[in-house]
């Protein structure tokens, strides 16, 4: 998991999840899987994490993992298992799971 954090993002190579900084306020965060929350720079970093581990496909109370994501949850004040649903959500970024960005073929077109 690498997690890119810029002044004005935080990118992942785990999830095509984003955050970013709430236009017009400083210090305050938006993260793409919490639509209308606004977050402190602690919390986005917290949110991230959960996100690229979210993407693991035999996640489950039983996973090595799980306690963890319970807690990184709960920090914002969710349940491991709402996170994750929010997380897998359709119409929500895909998730990349150690892939690249998927680019479009500049040769298919033609």
């Amino acid at each position: 998991m690498t997690l890119t954090i810029n002044d004005t993002t935080m990118t992942s190579d785990q999830t095509a999840h984003t955050a970013r900084q709430t236009p017009g306020r400083q210090h305050l965060w938006e993260v793409s899987w919490l639509p209308g929350r606004v977050l402190d720079r602690n919390s986005t970093i917290t949110a991230m994490v959960l996100a690229d581990q979210a993407g693991n496909d035999d996640l489950n109370e039983r996973h090595r993992l799980w306690p963890h994501i319970e807690g990184w949850a709960a920090e914002l004040g969710l349940t491991g298992h709402d996170a994750v649903n929010r997380i897998s959500q359709p119409g929500a970024p895909g998730q990349r799971r150690g892939r690249e960005r998927e680019r479009p073929d500049p040769e298919a077109g033609q």
